[in-house]
């Protein structure tokens, strides 16, 4: 293949871009604030499981407890009735009255043991409810945490893509004026070769692959006719000639 000196010196020019390009895009892809946000997210979502458990526990033991104090009420109730029927001397029979005064006990210490109950309840729901509150303001925290991550990620990415945007345009303006057989060639080598696919020959060593030519390639460049497009022995990229080539 046979291109002008100056459409290969271009195709530096476009390298060059495209390494640019790739560093901007691997930079977008390795900001520091995605790691962060990552995590944050994680702990985000581990707080808020143990925040609606914290406040599943909260509403059962409510329910608990509101049954636990309708039980006492109604053996309250019926304590009360009891000994209304027993201060009222409605009750002659010896043996009633002692069954009924029997029952007025037993239904103390039901009391007594259902508000034990409604007081153990109660703890556990003052517990629930204090770890509730610690959660959600953990949660907010950390939210906190990760909308500042967000804003501070989506400016360093809007930054890096607006520069990114500025090189691409550059870059096609470059590429515009290289022959397409060329470019062709180019970005099929740039794309198979690790993202470099043209290499300045420099002191008669290619900047692609890092080594140096032997005698015998340096007297083939010689040789070639400056249109000629060369290619590097050793890793097969577009070998670039220029006043620095040691030639």
């Amino acid at each position: 293949m046979n291109a002008a000196p100056a459409d290969q010196i271009r195709l530096l020019d476009v390298q060059a871009l495209d390494v640019r390009l790739s560093q901007l895009a691997h930079k977008r892809k390795s900001l520091p604030e995605h790691a962060e946000i990552d995590s944050l997210n994680k702990d985000l979502a581990q707080l808020r499981d143990l925040l609606v458990a914290a406040q599943t526990e909260e509403s059962d033991t409510a329910r608990e407890q509101t049954k636990a104090e309708q039980d006492v009420d109604q053996v309250r109730q019926r304590a009360a009735r009891d000994q209304q029927r027993l201060d009222s001397g409605a009750v002659s029979s010896p043996k009633d009255l002692e069954s009924l005064q029997r029952e007025i006990v037993s239904l103390a210490k039901r009391q007594g043991d259902l508000e034990d109950v409604v007081l153990e309840v109660m703890e556990r729901r003052e517990s629930a409810q204090e770890r509730a509150a610690e959660l959600t303001e953990r949660v907010s925290s950390v939210q906190t945490k990760t909308d500042d991550a967000t804003a501070r990620r989506d400016a360093a990415t809007q930054q890096l893509d607006a520069e990114a945007a500025e090189v691409a345009k550059e870059r096609e303006v470059v590429a515009g004026v290289i022959p397409a057989d060329l470019l062709k060639l180019y970005d099929k080598l740039r794309e198979k070769q690790g993202g470099v696919g043209a290499a300045r020959l420099y002191q008669r060593k290619c900047e692609g692959c890092r080594l140096e030519l032997d005698i015998t390639e340096v007297n083939e460049v010689k040789a070639a006719s400056p249109d000629t497009v060369l290619r590097c022995g050793n890793c097969s990229r577009i070998l670039v000639r220029t006043a620095e080539s040691g030639l």
